[in-house]
């Protein structure tokens, strides 16, 4: 008797997967974008981030705050460097501050 292999994925794998599938691969780069600010930043800055999207290979960050919005505008191709660097270059090309 012949035992057909079960297919393993890693759970990351999967949803990648059903993102790519259902085009919900922006979504889901804005989440491990947040991730990744949630480590860089402080936690006090961190909980003025009201959200982050990705719209047309643009990233929009909405933030509480006015000190740190004026910083993230003042350092935003610093930003921008950061996120293509960990991201990829191709993925986006503008950073807007709202």
């Amino acid at each position: 008797m012949k035992r057909n292999k079960k297919r393993e994925f890693q759970s990351s794998e999967l949803v990648k997967s059903f993102a790519r599938i259902y085009g919900f691969e922006d979504k889901l780069l804005a989440f491990e974008i947040k991730d990744f600010l949630e480590e860089y930043l402080d936690e006090s800055l961190f909980n003025e981030i009201e959200s982050v999207n990705i719209e047309e290979k643009i990233i929009t960050i909405k933030i509480d705050s006015p000190l740190l919005k004026s910083d993230f505008k003042m350092r935003k191709s610093v930003y921008l460097k950061k996120f293509q660097d960990k991201f990829g270059k191709d993925k986006f090309n503008d950073l807007q501050i709202l």
